[in-house]
């Protein structure tokens, strides 16, 4: 038996028990018994969560990156149009200095997560990206589009070409549709990274590393060998580089408003 139940219910005994109008006397005198603490219990077991700072926004991408298509019910899905509204507050918020973007994620809908990373890479507060777990197929561009990146040592990339699963019309126009769509892609991680992009077009066509498909798995160090992520790196140092880049642009604002 887990040690949720024992501690929820030395919580519960804790709590007065009333008879007759001993209860509102009680909430006169005392105020209402804490809720919150055995919610916490419940949901997460302990009494207290950490805050964070309020100046700087958490944002997680994992799962499967949700789009036009809704993803099946026994997958993690990252919804679009729950981020959309978050990263247009963020923007707006004039008490919001940074975003800090914390990915694991499978990839999904490509027109969904190239328009996440568009509007994150126009946002004009000071943004990094973590890439922990795995930031796969376009989770590649929202690993590329913050002011800078890191990747966890044992993280991985997987860059490959662009997929459709179901009935594709085998015309010309279908195969241009996809060749535009994939061009959308490189030039994004090109334009948002250090990447060459013969380099980048090359990982994702090689044929080494996957015995039924193509593409390329960077771990790590691999994907800043590659200039495709500027620094192997965690938790502590994302949050010491985002407050870096919060102080340069205070800084910045100020010398603007000298002059």
């Amino acid at each position: 038996m887990s040690n949720n139940y024992y501690d929820t219910n030395k919580y519960l005994n804790s709590l007065p028990i009333f008879t007759g109008n001993q209860e509102e006397d009680f909430k006169e005198k005392h105020g209402e018994p804490d809720n919150q603490a055995l919610a916490n219990i419940n949901a997460l077991g302990t009494t207290e969560i950490p805050k964070k700072e309020d100046n700087i926004h958490i944002l997680t991408v994992i799962g499967h990156i949700e789009g036009h298509m809704v993803a099946p019910p026994q997958n993690k899905s990252t919804k679009y149009e729950h981020l959309i509204p978050q990263l247009v507050a963020v923007e707006e918020s004039p008490n919001i200095e940074g975003l800090l973007i914390i990915l694991n994620t499978v990839g999904g809908d490509v027109e969904a997560g190239l328009a996440i990373a568009e509007l994150v890479h126009s946002l004009s507060k000071p943004t990094v990206t973590l890439v922990l777990g795995g930031s796969h197929s376009i989770g590649v561009p929202l690993a590329t589009c913050g002011d800078y990146s890191f990747i966890a040592p044992t993280a991985t990339m997987t860059i490959h070409p662009i997929r459709m699963n179901g009935l594709v019309i085998g015309v010309p126009q279908t195969f241009n549709y996809f060749a535009k769509m994939q061009e959308r892609i490189v030039d994004f991680v090109v334009r948002t990274s250090k990447v060459n992009r013969k380099t980048f077009v090359e990982l994702m066509n090689s044929t080494d590393e996957f015995a039924n498909d193509i593409g390329t798995i960077l771990v790590g160090k691999e994907a800043v060998k590659y200039k495709l992520i500027n620094e192997v790196g965690g938790l502590d140092r994302s949050l010491a580089k985002l407050k870096e880049l919060i102080s340069l642009k205070k800084q910045f604002v100020e010398d603007q408003l000298k002059n």
